[in-house]
């Protein structure tokens, strides 16, 4: 089975279009997510396919993208409404 880890993507666009297509590509990698900042579960291939795709749409000049590696914990805390990420058994990314 493929090792999955969690990644939180974030980006700040300053042109509506290119807002537009990265929103479009973030959402088909993220499992939850909040206006300019999404959850993903990736896998290297996964990760490396991303940041091709978002280097393809932002301008270098004007934007900025991001993707962290979150830690490994046991346990993670939650407030409010929010719902901890879950890493199901498999995730359709296309």
């Amino acid at each position: 089975m493929t090792k999955r880890q969690l990644y939180l993507a974030a980006y700040d666009i300053s042109c509506n279009r290119r807002l537009r297509k990265a929103l479009r590509v973030l959402r088909g990698y993220a499992s939850g997510g909040q206006k300019s900042v999404f959850e993903c579960f990736l896998t290297d291939a996964e990760k490396t396919q991303l940041l091709e795709q978002m280097a393809q749409i932002i301008d270098p000049e004007e934007d900025r993208f991001i993707v962290l590696r979150l830690t490994s914990v046991k346990h993670i805390r939650v407030l409010g409404k929010a719902v901890p990420p879950q890493d199901g058994s498999f995730y359709y990314v296309g």
